[in-house]
């Protein structure tokens, strides 16, 4: 049986010889084996507009923060972690916080739990509670850009333009929707170089068509991902042939095509970047003493909280949140689909999809596929609008008459009692077990871990509720472990931005 410090594999990873061009930026990622040999890869954003210069030190400070997230996922593998680059100490302190929480986001959802990518015995380390879970020593030196100087700036943003994370989910393409109605919207489209690219590709063609604002950097990360697991020892050799519906080791995802929108977002002045995540994605867990976020911290209130800190210490004025804290995942859907039909039909919320007649359409077979054409038919709405095909249809609601979804109790509870209500789906032990109805999953619901409204800046709170409330059964707020209904007032609309509140409180 190994314990967490078999996991320290490598002596060091180097991320360096950093390139800024003014459509590109690329580091390389180099790790020594403790044979001594080393091996690398370069990582790569590229842009089709000018947003870097090399001699502009808060564009190579933006860049080393850039190339630096993807080794933010290998703190428990190396003895030293080695940054180089231009940083500020703001910088340090940030990348050393995410790195510790990311250690220890992985080693309770990728090690301590079920993962069949581990071989034995890595698939066996005990639980053991520590005061840091980061194995790597971080260095920071600067052996390129040592003749520039980050000054300290102060800029002021326009707060009715949103750079917004884009896909071709049901969460970016409603963000975009909603938007596009009360301010002025930027679809950012990181082009991955792996196959998820292919949920974006229906979006993002309507879009550039159709929005001048659309930007698509292009980024290998996934490639780097790759590479860095076909590294690990304690990882299968055919993980490639896997099916699964986890990374085999990194959780650190999201931000780095996050930091990929903010060169775009900090050029054009834009005030705020939105991230479309819906309720059920702040968790809190425990696991043997170990608090952690269930795998989900970059797509939780916590995150965005944390990365708007961030961007104030640095003095960019911009906020970073999602619209979408308050709704299910099926009221998400109603609202896209009954709102904008139009950017419904675009959507593509599988990891599978595949390219016919010019047109991405989803597998039908996954679990996402099913989830997606459930929450249609219990919406009365078509699923063939999005790609679906009557033969999948009928695939997907038999097999959800068999096998539930992936969605936190109640969602799924209310989804079923729907189905089940509306004969869409055969009762059976299973429907029925699953099936009961949960009204709370079509209101708006607020409660002070998930949803809160201080989470959202007070410009943009008036302008989202009056849409939401069109489509949703009403407003309930979570007290003593029950809902409650209520009206949201002018005092709880004007009730300071979580930031402000910081601010007021210090000293």
């Amino acid at each position: 049986m190994s314990n967490i410090k078999s996991l320290i594999v490598f002596p060091l990873l180097k991320v360096h010889q950093i390139i800024i061009e003014p459509k590109r930026v690329k580091a390389t990622y180099s790790i020594q084996k403790k044979d001594g040999t080393h091996v690398s890869n370069d990582l790569i954003y590229t842009y089709n507009q000018v947003y870097f210069s090399k001699k502009n030190a808060q564009d190579v400070n933006l860049a080393s923060m850039m190339l630096s997230q993807v080794a933010l996922n290998y703190g428990l593998f190396f003895e030293t972690i080695e940054f180089d680059g231009l940083f500020e100490e703001v910088d340090k302190r940030f990348l050393k916080d995410m790195i510790e929480n990311t250690s220890r986001e992985i080693l309770v959802n990728k090690f301590f739990a079920k993962n069949e990518f581990l071989k034995p015995p890595f698939d066996s380390i005990q639980p053991e509670k520590l005061s840091k879970y980061t194995a790597a020593n971080l260095v920071f030196i600067n052996t390129q850009f040592k003749d520039i100087k980050v000054e300290k700036t102060s800029c002021i943003t326009n707060k009715n333009e949103y750079a917004i994370l884009s896909s071709g989910g049901k969460d970016s393409l409603l963000t975009y929707g909603i938007i596009k109605e009360i301010g002025e919207a930027h679809p950012v489209f990181i082009n991955e170089s792996g196959r998820h690219w292919f949920t974006a590709v229906n979006a993002h063609n309507y879009f550039r068509e159709n929005e001048p604002n659309t930007v698509k950097p292009w980024c290998n990360s996934d490639r780097i991902f790759n590479w860095m697991v076909k590294q690990m020892p304690f990882i299968k050799e055919n993980f490639q042939n896997i099916r699964a519906d986890i990374y085999p080791i990194r959780l650190w995802t999201v931000p780095v095509f996050l930091f990929g929108v903010l060169p775009v977002a900090r050029k054009r002045g834009i005030g705020n970047i939105l991230i479309g995540n819906e309720y059920d994605t702040t968790v809190k867990g425990n696991h043997s003493g170990i608090s952690h976020y269930n795998a989900l911290y970059d797509q939780s209130k916590y995150f965005d909280n944390a990365l708007t800190r961030y961007y104030q210490k640095k003095g960019w004025d911009i906020y970073q949140y999602s619209l979408l804290r308050s709704l299910s995942e099926l009221l998400i859907l109603k609202i896209l689909v009954k709102r904008y039909p139009d950017l419904q039909k675009l959507q593509v919320s599988c990891h599978a999809a595949h390219e016919k007649d010019g047109r991405m359409l989803p597998c039908g077979n996954c679990e996402k596929c099913r989830r997606i054409v459930g929450m249609l038919k219990a919406l009365e709405e078509d699923p063939k609008r999005c790609g679906y095909n009557d033969t999948q249809i009928t695939k997907g609601l038999e097999a959800l008459a068999k096998r539930s979804v992936k969605q936190i109790g109640s969602d799924a509870a209310h989804l079923y009692h729907l189905l089940v209500s509306k004969s869409l789906i055969e009762k059976n032990e299973h429907t029925i077990k699953l099936a009961k109805e949960h009204n709370e999953i079509v209101k708006l619901r607020f409660d002070n871990e998930r949803s809160m409204l201080s989470d959202l800046p007070n410009h943009i709170r008036k302008p989202l509720l009056d849409i939401f409330i069109k489509y949703s059964d009403g407003i309930v707020q979570l007290r003593e472990r029950k809902w409650h209904t209520f009206t949201i007032e002018k005092k709880e609309l004007e009730t300071s931005y979580f930031l402000n509140k910081e601010n007021e409180t210090k000293p």
